[in-house]
């Protein structure tokens, strides 16, 4: 006998909805005007989830080197914080992180997540190594927090430029927050970098369907009226866990 689809095997049924740029800030605007979540609060949450998918992609038994060494790249704009807060969990999961954060902003909220950071003893490169094999031969992995969807790539400059160019050449692994530096969140991102994990913030990027490595979301926090509001139609979490693997 024939039955109507409850809502939720609806929802389950629709495919995931991949954020466009305008709908990405959207979504942040509403979380921090009406639903009062703060700002350094969304970061935090976001870094973390971001440490916890790196552990879970690359976990310390699969580092081929003795210390599990991380080269964290922050850019100067929130998907930077994000990664400062990353590099902050991995310390506490007991990686090594280094920090290249080249233009260190002079908000005070930037300027605290920084601080937090010294405060564990995790190092800050003054110049990223021009020789790819100096990064190749130092760190385990690389993880790209330079560019996010509220970075105006058009305006991206040195150093950034450059740091790009070198990442493109890096063998090995980089994983990017939210999406990979140098793509397009709509359009033709051949010039960009080509990780192999990223971890979507809130919900996938349009960017994120041409993806194809390892795929985390990490968006289990947002309110459920805005995930009916946008449709997003997000997968269900596996038990307490914070992120799913798309």
């Amino acid at each position: 006998m024939n039955h109507s689809p409850t809502e939720a095997e609806a929802e389950a049924a629709a495919p995931l909805h991949y954020l466009s740029k305008e709908e990405a800030a959207a979504i942040e605007t509403e979380l921090l005007s009406d639903y009062r979540f703060g700002k350094q609060q969304l970061i935090e949450i976001c870094g973390q989830a971001c440490a916890i998918a790196i552990v879970k992609a690359f976990p310390l038994t699969s580092m081929a080197k003795r210390q599990p060494t991380v080269l964290v790249v922050c850019g100067p704009d929130q998907n930077g914080c994000i990664g400062l807060v990353c590099a902050r969990h991995l310390r506490i999961f007991e990686y090594e992180p280094t920090i290249f954060y080249p233009k260190r902003s002079p908000h005070s909220m930037h300027q605290d997540f920084t601080v937090q950071c010294e405060k564990m003893d995790i190092p800050f490169l003054s110049y990223l190594p021009t020789e790819v094999q100096l990064i190749n031969d130092a760190y385990n992995l690389v993880v790209d927090a330079i560019a996010g969807p509220e970075t105006d790539l058009t305006n991206l400059r040195e150093p950034y430029t450059g740091i790009l160019v070198t990442l493109k050449q890096v063998k090995i692994p980089i994983a990017s927050l939210d999406m990979p530096s140098g793509w397009q969140m709509e359009g033709d991102n051949t010039s960009g970098i080509n990780p192999e994990v990223l971890v979507s913030l809130m919900a996938p990027k349009k960017c994120a369907a041409s993806f194809s490595g390892k795929h985390f979301l990490a968006g289990r926090f947002l309110p459920f009226d805005i995930q009916r509001k946008y449709e997003l139609n997000l997968p269900e979490y596996p038990g307490t866990e914070f992120l799913v693997e798309l």
